[in-house]
């Protein structure tokens, strides 16, 4: 299906990228040379999508500035500065600039090295493998061994259908590769202004309609001062060839 629009969570506080992040917001954080969210932008740019907006909370005046002048396109931006909604409250705060079909969701702080050989990039073919009849969230997802940055055992476990149900140890478990597209009528049944996301895959887990799209390439989160380093050297080598 076509998807129109986009949302990037680009509120949150990255209070474990400190000290960088005293005086910079972590979506503006560099990784080989460019600003986390521009890996998103540029991602959404590439396959034609041009409604995205883009929350903010903290040190929220220097984002607004960056994306002012982001060249690609027009970011429209959802305030947050008063209070922090965490991420499905950010998504619902942000329905009347979004429109009432599926979309795009990202996040700021993760983003990927697509797989040269691959016939499709992963963000095109998860629109093109959206069914909003038998979903209402298509997940990106990786094998721990296809992430660079990941702390954790794993998120989630991939039937033969592509359905997914919560990792509890057992199965090969995979990772919530921080993109979604996402149909708005899983938010209606949450009423406060602050949830997380997590309770929206939970409620499509038990309706059978949270699904994965299995990441092709390599999947980075860079969630310290120290894990920049070791994001651009896993770059570095998936380019090379000396990592798959």
């Amino acid at each position: 299906m076509r998807i129109h629009s986009a949302m990037i969570l680009a509120a949150g506080l990255g209070t474990r990228m400190r000290p960088i992040t005293e005086t910079l917001p972590k979506p503006l954080v560099e990784v080989a040379g460019k600003p986390l969210i521009a890996y998103s932008l540029e991602a959404l740019h590439e396959i034609g999508i041009t409604n995205i907006v883009a929350n903010v909370h903290y040190l929220a005046p220097v984002l607004r500035d960056w994306l002012s002048r982001w060249p690609l396109g027009e970011v429209a931006i959802s305030d947050e500065s008063e209070e922090l909604l965490d991420s499905g409250g950010g998504v619902a705060k942000a329905l009347p600039l979004l429109g009432s079909d599926p979309f795009v969701v990202m996040n700021a702080d993760t983003f990927w090295c697509e797989d040269p050989e691959a016939e499709r990039g992963n963000l095109a073919r998860m629109v093109e493998d959206f069914d909003p009849a038998r979903m209402d969230i298509l997940m990106l997802t990786a094998r721990l061994d296809q992430a660079t940055g990941h702390t954790g055992r794993g998120d989630f476990i991939i039937d033969a259908d592509r359905r997914l149900s919560r990792f509890t140890g057992d199965g090969e478990p995979v990772i919530y590769a921080g993109t979604l597209i996402l149909s708005p009528r899983i938010l209606k049944s949450f009423s406060e202004p602050r949830f997380s996301l997590n309770r929206c895959f939970d409620s499509a887990i038990s309706q059978g309609r949270l699904f994965a799209a299995p990441l092709t390439g390599h999947w980075l989160t860079v969630g310290t001062p120290e894990a920049i380093a070791e994001a651009e050297a896993a770059m570095a080598d998936y380019t090379s060839g000396r990592l798959s």
